[in-house]
């Protein structure tokens, strides 16, 4: 992956209404707004650093638990944060994210695209490998159909990141642990969203798999790629306001969740089923509540 996105929400000085949540991004060495060019001659970070580095950052800012939201590649390093330190992670709010090594077929796209991106920088090829790494084909368009405007929007941003700084990050992925063991361990509740046409979807599955299914909740979104975010934002809402209710983060005037579910099968299934009973425009979503 060469995607980073990572949230914070910090509610410990906030009231119960989620519009008052204090937001902190983080993005990694070098993808920050506007960021220069870091020096080829600087060692190549790791993963574990991009995880310790989350620790400073909370450290700046004073923060102690926090809730985190990560996408992709984002989304394994909040995880494995999640796993070092326990006692600094609330929940885990992940989307299409990733827990094993990197395959064979990964592996060598990354490679090829590291190579192309030290050589020739980020040309055509690689922002089309990226492109279909998040985005799924009904949005990526075709010969009839033209480009959605949120993938023209992340191809601007493409061209706006230094490749030398795509390629250092990218080269920390494709050398990232397999965590899928510690993941039981977690302490933490986890929501899960991935699109049905992400190429991450299988792994998924599988990571939802080993969480504790006593905490963790899986929703499949269809016709969707790897950036949920971007391609159906709707369809998190309600997932994360049942998920969000269970910390007493968000309260409508009546909701009786259980402090131990993730979410509340027996309120959210009729809404996540039929999404067009809320008035809303939104393609079909699945919702999986493993039961103990």
């Amino acid at each position: 992956m060469s995607c980073f996105q990572g949230l914070f929400f910090c509610p410990e000085a906030c009231s119960l209404l989620l519009h008052n949540f204090c937001i902190y991004h983080i993005s990694p060495p070098g993808h920050e707004l506007g960021a220069s060019a870091i020096s080829l001659d600087d060692p190549l970070y790791s993963v574990d650093d991009l995880v310790d580095q989350i620790a400073e950052v909370l450290d700046f800012f004073g923060l102690g638990a926090v809730m985190c939201m990560g996408v992709t590649a984002g989304a394994f390093i909040l995880t494995q944060f999640a796993m070092k330190y326990r006692p600094r992670v609330m929940g885990l709010i992940l989307v299409s994210p990733i827990c094993k090594a990197a395959t064979w077929t990964e592996w060598l796209y990354n490679k090829v695209m590291s190579n192309l991106l030290y050589f020739y920088g980020m040309c055509g090829v690689v922002k089309e490998i990226l492109l279909k790494r998040y985005f799924s084909k009904e949005v990526r368009g075709g010969v009839q159909v033209p480009e959605s405007d949120i993938v023209q929007a992340c191809r601007r941003s493409l061209d706006e990141r230094h490749s030398s700084n795509v390629w250092r990050f990218l080269e920390a992925m494709n050398g990232r642990p397999d965590i899928s063991e510690g993941l039981r361990k977690l302490q933490c509740r986890s929501l899960i969203f991935v699109g049905d046409s992400s190429p991450f979807h299988s792994e998924a599955l599988y990571m939802t798999s080993k969480l504790d299914r006593r905490y963790s909740a899986l929703v499949e979104v269809q016709a969707c790629g790897s950036m949920v975010t971007e391609e159906q934002p709707h369809a998190m809402l309600i997932p994360l306001e049942y998920f969000l209710m269970g910390y007493g983060l968000y309260r409508p005037s009546q909701s009786s969740v259980s402090p131990r579910s993730p979410l509340s099968p027996s309120c959210i299934a009729p809404e996540l089923l039929s999404p067009e009973s809320m008035g809303l425009k939104l393609k079909p979503i699945k919702t999986r509540i493993p039961r103990s």
